[in-house]
């Protein structure tokens, strides 16, 4: 038997969900994937969280989906098994809390779905992406990575499985930023303290409206933009960031005072 799939935690207002099957590099299996749908379901209705960070137990992040599972299955349970899949990273990406990948060596197929269902990616120096589908018989990764990558360079990755190192990844916008593979885990959380000592409110608005406003046209995305404004002002907590950015400057004054 597996250990528990995926491991739920908290520090504070900071949410920690591991991928914890290391013994088979994460593969994603369908025991993980409900896993990962009821924590990320769970977290969204958690008014204490503020951040979630998505790791990985392991040196690889995500070795893809378990094909081992798949023996002696029919089409009807694989076809069940991808919309498991699929719930698991609708979960992800409509958690309404900011969520932040940190992946390390190895994200393969499923592990890149998972990464892209995150609002950005942090990776490690050792980390690889590479999308096999195509490669194992199968169709996979054609929605999210084009939208991460664009349309040429994502066939190219689906035609090809060839592995993108980690320093392209970030130069097409697949990664959001690197850093070294022992730092992972602590860059991460320095990361998830900043976002979670922001208004909760404001962040919460403003991953609303990137994603809302992603999916139509500028004007109708100023609208959305506009519409979250104007929840923003009937909060009032916008006052509160009026006021913190003024202590800040009196506090920097008089420190160049002091200096």
């Amino acid at each position: 038997m597996d250990e528990e799939p995926v491991l739920v935690s908290t520090t504070g207002d900071i949410a920690h969900v591991v991928l914890n099957r290391p013994a088979v590099r994460n593969a994603l299996n369908l025991p993980m994937c409900h896993g990962l749908r009821e924590a990320f379901v769970r977290l969204d209705a958690d008014p204490g969280v503020r951040v979630v960070l998505l790791r990985a137990n392991g040196p690889a992040f995500c070795a893809g989906a378990d094909l081992q599972e798949r023996k002696d299955r029919d089409e009807a349970w694989v076809r069940s098994r991808r919309l498991a899949s699929f719930a698991a990273y609708e979960a992800i990406e409509r958690c309404a809390k900011p969520v932040v990948a940190l992946v390390q060596g190895p994200v393969v197929g499923s592990g890149g779905e998972i990464a892209m269902s995150c609002d950005f990616v942090v990776a490690a120096d050792d980390a690889s992406f590479r999308f096999p589908e195509p490669h194992w018989g199968t169709v996979g990764a054609t929605q999210r990575l084009q939208r991460v990558i664009g349309k040429r360079r994502a066939k190219e990755m689906l035609f090809t499985s060839r592995t993108m190192g980690v320093e392209e990844a970030f130069a097409v916008g697949l990664v959001a930023r690197t850093v070294p593979a022992a730092e992972l885990v602590a860059a991460g959380e320095r990361l998830a303290a900043t976002i979670a000592g922001a208004p909760g409110p404001a962040i919460a608005l403003t991953k609303q409206a990137i994603d809302l406003g992603s999916e139509t046209d500028l004007a109708n995305g100023i609208r959305i933009e506009m519409a979250a404004i104007e929840r923003s002002l009937a909060d009032g907590g916008w006052r509160d960031g009026v006021r913190a950015f003024a202590d800040g400057g009196a506090r920097a004054r008089e420190n160049g005072a002091e200096r």
